[in-house]
C-alpha cells in the first residue's frame, strides 16, 4: 500500500513557488503580486478570460508537463513486480505518467486533466488537455479568448477544475470504480 500526498511531488520538482512559479507566472506575479501558484488558484481575478489564462497555464504545467525528477520512475521500479495499491491526494497525475498501472491508482481529491461543471448539475467529468493546450497557445495580455471558456454541454453555465476543495467535488463513474478497487485490495490483503 502507498500512500503519497503533495510531498512525493515537490520532491519530484513540481515546486509551486520560486524559481518555477517565476518561470512560468512572472507576468502574473507582476501584474497581481500573486507570489506562489497556489495561492493564486484563490486568486479573484475581475474575469472568466483571466482566469481561465492562469488556470491553463498552471494545469499545462502541473498535469501535462513531466515532473523535472524521476521520483515517480524509481518508484514503480521498487514496486512494479509486487502486489501494490496507490491512494494519493495529488492531482497531478504523476503516478500514472510514470507508468503505474490506472487500476492500481485511486486519485481521491480529483485530477487536474478533467473539468466538471461548477454547479454541478451531474455527475460526469470531461478530458480537457485538448482545450488547456488550445487556451496556453492562444492566450495574450493574461487572458484567453472569450470563446474558449468551458461552459457545461448540460446547463451552459462555466465548468471548473474537478479538484475536492468544496461540496461540489464530482465524483464521477471512474472515481468510484477507482474507490471500489482500493477497498477491494485493502479487502482481499493482510495488511
Amino acid at each position: 500500500m502507498i500512500g503519497a500526498g503533495a510531498g512525493l511531488s515537490a520532491a519530484a520538482g513540481f515546486e509551486y513557488s520560486g524559481q518555477r512559479f517565476d518561470t512560468y507566472f512572472a507576468d502574473f506575479k507582476q501584474k497581481y503580486k500573486i507570489e506562489d501558484m497556489y495561492s493564486g488558484g484563490f486568486y479573484p481575478f475581475e474575469s472568466l478570460e483571466e482566469y481561465w489564462a492562469y488556470w491553463s497555464r498552471y494545469i499545462w504545467i502541473n498535469r501535462y508537463m513531466d515532473a523535472p525528477k524521476d521520483v515517480y520512475e524509481t518508484l514503480l521500479s521498487l514496486v512494479k513486480d509486487k502486489d501494490y495499491f496507490v491512494l494519493t491526494t495529488n492531482v497531478d497525475h504523476c503516478f500514472q505518467k510514470a507508468g503505474f498501472d490506472k487500476k492500481r491508482l485511486f486519485y481521491t481529491q480529483g485530477d487536474y486533466g478533467l473539468f466538471q461543471c461548477m454547479t454541478p448539475c451531474h455527475n460526469e467529468t470531461y478530458e480537457n488537455k485538448d482545450l488547456i493546450l488550445e487556451m496556453v497557445s492562444k492566450q495574450k495580455d493574461m487572458k484567453i479568448p472569450t470563446e474558449l471558456i468551458p461552459k457545461c454541454p448540460h446547463c451552459g453555465k462555466p465548468m471548473t477544475m474537478n479538484l475536492r476543495c468544496d461540496n461540489t467535488f464530482v465524483e464521477d463513474e471512474g472515481w468510484h470504480k477507482a474507490s471500489q478497487r482500493f477497498l477491494d485490495f485493502i479487502r482481499t490483503r493482510k495488511i
